[in-house]
């Protein structure tokens, strides 16, 4: 209750201010434009003219013509109210060419003000980017202008039309004054008190809209990081946070919106009921036929339409006015502050997990991503268990996958053991559970029967801290951040000295592409860079990371088979574990040992045990030699 309390003081205290801040300078931009104005205000006393004679007219057309049995004179006063609505064409004319001297000077000055406060920004903030300046320069500088012409034109009408028409019911009688001003002065008040509650809940609920979707847009960019830091929960908790704000901001908003529907018809249509309520009353007062049909025509065609455009635009159309001008001319706003887990800045890195280079939250091993596993494929099931060793680097114990409780398992009571400083490739047909073995080793996925392993611990219960530090997995879609060269490459170690930054460079042949983005220094622009450029950068990421397991799930799929091997060898060199997912078969012949995945059993073996024991492995090996080069 104290937050709720203390956000409406702060969005009350934000429209105070916007008002404050606003009102001087549009009292010297009209100050500068008397001439415009006084003639504004000729046309408008003209339409004020012509609100007076169309029920002037109407009401001596009864008296004095038609109920007094002259009937030319009837026609004739219905034609001089006639005349006077044909007059409204060319009045409207000459208020809307008035009405161009006000507008479009703001405009101008708008738009010189935004492109100022953008200018001084970059200034102020170097390589940083201004998201909102194209808004302000076109649609946010649009709203204000159409949204100052609405109101000039409500305004002065409602004001002229109304003293033409309050007059023309003084002229008819002074009593029709006493029935009509006091419901209609009670809206009218009414109305006024909803502005400044009303500018603050549409201001609140403008916020709450832009402060939901810039988390949506944080979120959706920084899903890798949500993933690999654990963050997803508090992301998603923030955003619910959000969605409930937007929510009670629309309910406030809509509560003020009914009171100002209450206003509008005890403006609007409280006055003709009574009028027609106080029909005898009037009558007795000496109150003629022709004065009450007059009486209804001033409030039918002239008072309640003016008074019902004046509450729709002034309620709508100023508010906007007053947030669009202030978010332009105002104090620039503080940058938000991005969401737990989201995109690091330039030189920021995620606090939590470190140990992975990129981790989508929907993997190629999970079935809302590309890898359909095919029903003819979909079980791996594994040969003789190998021997279990306690110092193992990755182990799976009878390990079953399903994605679904009917759902045919992926993989299928899977034995592997995998020994600290192997190099091991899985291939097999697309679909068949190689991705989904790499997240299972990974962490991002829990079997549904059985244990996986690494360096000697089950995966399960371990925090995501504990499994960076173990492992780095890259998978096929690179993930690079817009900071300097250096900070991608040191993303999973910011301790990394430069020596080791060098090394890296130089084992995995990254020298060209580092100096043609200027440096490690330099900032890396991630669409500037190919899918292979990309995969470069995180293949080097992983090189240099601590970890001592590095699972490459079909990591060097857009790089040449030259720089394929280049960067399987010095991750091979590098201390520690890697398992590779081959995209190449050339990646099986370089591993210690080969897994292959078939959907009827698991074979795993050097390149030659695998040879005599597999058919699928000794097909594609064909089919390399062949040199189709058939992707494993």
């Amino acid at each position: 209750m104290t937050g709720a309390a203390g956000s409406r003081t702060e969005e009350k205290d934000a429209g105070s201010g916007a008002l404050r801040r606003t009102v001087p300078p549009a009292r010297r931009f009209l100050a500068r434009r008397k001439g415009v104005l006084a003639r504004l205000a000729l046309w408008s006393v003209a339409e004020a003219g012509q609100a007076f004679v169309v029920g002037h007219g109407v009401a001596r057309a009864v008296d004095q013509g038609f109920l007094a049995g002259d009937t030319r004179r009837g026609l004739g006063w219905l034609a001089v109210a006639a005349v006077a609505v044909l007059l409204g064409a060319p009045v409207m004319r000459g208020v809307f060419a008035e009405l161009a001297g006000l507008t479009e000077p703001l405009r101008d000055g708008l738009v010189r003000r935004a492109v100022d406060r953008s200018l001084a920004g970059a200034l102020a903030r170097p390589g940083g980017t201004d998201r909102a300046a194209v808004s302000r320069l076109t649609n946010q500088v649009e709203i204000a202008r159409d949204s100052f012409a609405g109101l000039v034109l409500t305004l002065r009408s409602f004001v002229f039309t109304a003293a033409g028409a309050l007059l023309g019911l003084l002229s008819l009688h002074p009593d029709l004054l006493v029935v009509v001003l006091p419901p209609l002065l009670a809206g009218l008040v009414l109305f006024l008190a909803t502005l400044r509650p009303m500018a603050a809940a549409q201001r609140r609920a403008l916020a709450a809209d832009e402060a939901l979707g810039d988390h949506a847009t944080r979120a959706r960019a920084a899903l890798r990081d949500l993933t690999a830091c654990g963050t997803g929960p508090e992301t998603a908790r923030r955003g619910a946070e959000l969605v409930a704000d937007a929510a009670a901001s629309a309910r406030v908003l809509a509560r003020w919106a009914a009171v100002r529907t209450a206003a509008l018809g005890v403006a609007g249509h409280l006055p003709v009921l009574m009028l027609l309520v106080t029909v005898p009353w009037l009558r007795g007062r000496g109150v003629t036929a022709g004065a009450l049909l007059g009486a209804f025509t001033y409030l039918a065609q002239s008072l309640l339409p003016a008074v019902h455009t004046l509450m729709t635009a002034l309620g709508a159309a100023g508010s906007r006015l007053l947030v669009v001008v202030d978010r332009i001319t105002g104090p620039a706003p503080a940058a938000p502050a991005p969401p737990a887990g989201g995109p690091p800045a330039a030189g920021a890195v995620p606090p939590a997990d470190r140990g992975t280079s990129a981790a989508p939250v929907a993997g190629r091993g999970s079935p809302s991503a590309t890898e359909d596993v095919p029903r003819s494929a979909r079980t791996a099931r594994s040969g003789p268990p190998t021997a279990r060793r306690p110092g193992a680097a990755v182990e799976f114990r009878a390990v079953t996958l399903s994605y679904g409780v009917r759902a045919e398992p992926v993989l299928d009571s899977l034995d592997l053991c995998v020994a600290p400083g192997e190099h091991i490739a899985v291939v097999g047909p697309s679909g068949i559970g190689k991705s989904t073995l790499t997240r299972l080793v990974a962490g991002m996925l829990a079997p549904s029967s059985g244990e996986v392993r690494v360096a000697g611990r089950p995966v399960a219960g371990r925090t995501a801290a504990e499994l960076g530090a173990l492992r780095t997995l890259v998978p096929q879609e690179a993930y690079v951040f817009a900071g300097t060269v250096g900070e991608n490459l040191t993303y999973l170690r910011p301790d990394a000295c430069r020596a080791d930054i060098d090394a890296t460079v130089r084992d995995l042949a990254l020298r060209p592409l580092v100096e043609r983005l200027g440096g490690l220094d330099a900032p890396l622009r991630p669409d500037e860079l190919s899918q292979g450029e990309r995969q470069l950068v995180a293949l080097a990421r992983a090189h240099l990371s601590a970890a001592p397991l590095l699972l490459l799930d079909e990591a060097t799929c857009h790089l040449d088979p030259a720089s394929e091997a280049r960067a399987e060898e010095a991750l091979a060199r590098r201390p520690g574990t890697l398992l590779v997912v081959a995209h190449r078969l050339s990646s099986a012949v370089r591993a210690d040992r080969v897994l292959v995945l078939d959907g009827v059993r698991t074979v795993c073996g050097t390149h030659q045990e695998v040879l005599a024991r597999s058919s699928l492995y000794r097909d594609l090996t064909g089919h390399w030699n062949g040199g189709r080069h058939r992707e494993p």
